[in-house]
């Protein structure tokens, strides 16, 4: 899965995420011709490439030549993004960023969205940022996206047509409430409306020990120097590796040729008892032609001196091979779901995020027995419930 990491060094606003993608590889003609799918005249996107603490990063400046008028409704923005030639999915995502900063703002003037004049968010220059940050995650083929904690500048404050406010700002702390954020004694507005709508927008959160092959790295620089941190945000295009649960576990294998069979399910049963995640039995040909059954056995370290006691003990074995072996396990829970049959318990399994529940056969069979229908039937009735 192709996800889109957003590293937040110093803060995040929307000119440092154009910059960010753009030193990432999207040329800054390709991001330019898609703002122009905008149909406003007399904007233009400048990039150039500075350094902040030695990285080089890329500025990105909007550049306005005409004049605008920059009180707008969100419908208006709306209008504006709906009347452009964008594609579909650049659409939806602009307007459902520009929607996280609606609803900060209502409650942070105790209004309605439909009451709200966007003034410094609403500007062209937020327009073009928000617009064109959905666009970077269309043009890569972006997925997923995740961030690390979101900094915020506090101890100072910002001018703004309602007057000074407090940093971090109003609408900011409004958008990223429930999501993660290191509050730093900078007193600056490290992270803007903006930026903070685009994370709490397109962003499924934090990273956790998950794998990723990092494909390209950008870096989008903020206006001014700071000089407790780097002003930087870095990107990193990568790609998500499925996550797996994984532990050691040990194999035990023993060749028998000389066991009554109707002793095997016994002792499979004791195996699993015994705290065994897996036995089983595979026809083998041993030596001089002789058919044998090979017996194997996959347990935790720590149970292995009672497999080995009770393969001894209950089979005719004189030896048991033990090989150590890794396993990796799709993430795996359980949950309870109502259907016309009644309660079900369901296996969940977790992959790439995308679930998959699959009735569990003691759950089936109970309500086979309870409703006295076929078991095929039970299955048929739960799939057709739960998946459609």
């Amino acid at each position: 899965m192709k996800i889109a990491y957003f590293d937040i060094i110093g803060g995040m606003s929307g000119d440092m995420t154009l910059g960010a993608f753009v030193s990432a590889g999207i040329p800054i003609e390709v991001l330019s011709n898609e703002i122009k799918k905008l149909n406003l005249d007399g904007i233009e996107l400048e990039a150039s490439h500075i350094i902040r603490s030695g990285i080089v990063a890329v500025k990105i400046d909007v550049v306005i030549s005409v004049h605008q008028e920059h009180r707008r409704h969100l419908k208006d923005i709306f209008k504006t993004i709906d009347n452009g030639s964008l594609s579909g999915r650049v659409k939806e995502n602009a307007k459902k960023i520009f929607m996280e900063v609606a609803k900060a703002e209502a409650k942070v003037h105790n209004t309605s969205i439909e009451n709200i004049h966007f003034h410094e968010v609403g500007a062209l220059d937020s327009i073009v940022d928000i617009v064109g940050a959905a666009a970077c995650f269309d043009l890569l083929g972006i997925e997923s996206v995740y961030s690390s904690p979101v900094k915020l500048g506090s101890g100072g404050f910002i001018d703004t047509e309602h007057g000074k406010l407090p940093l971090p700002g109003p609408a900011t702390s409004q958008i990223l409430k429930e999501y993660p954020t290191i509050l730093t004694a900078i007193p600056y507005e490290l992270t803007t409306p903006t930026g903070a709508a685009i994370i709490k927008a397109m962003s499924r959160g934090m990273l956790s020990m998950e794998e990723m092959k990092v494909q390209s790295i950008g870096y989008g620089a903020g206006t001014r120097e700071l000089p407790q941190v780097p002003n930087l945000l870095r990107v990193m295009i990568s790609e998500l590796l499925p996550a797996y649960e994984q532990d050691e576990v040990v194999i035990l294998e023993t060749n028998i040729d000389d066991m009554n069979p109707e002793i095997y399910p016994f002792v499979i049963d004791q195996l699993l008892a015994t705290g065994a995640h897996d036995a089983y039995l595979v026809p083998i040909i041993m030596k001089k032609g002789r058919p044998g059954i090979l017996l194997s056995v996959m347990t935790d370290r720590s149970k292995l001196d009672d497999i080995l006691m009770l393969l001894f003990t209950q089979t005719s074995t004189l030896g048991v091979r033990i090989l150590p072996a890794w396993r990796r396990k799709v993430q795996r829970t359980q949950r309870e779901v109502t259907t016309t049959l009644g309660r079900v318990k369901m296996k969940v399994a977790v992959l790439d995020g995308k679930e998959k529940l699959v009735p569990e056969f003691e759950e089936c069979k109970r309500l086979a027995l309870e409703k006295r229908i076929p078991l095929i039937e039970v299955y048929k009735i739960i799939e057709k419930e739960v998946w459609g």
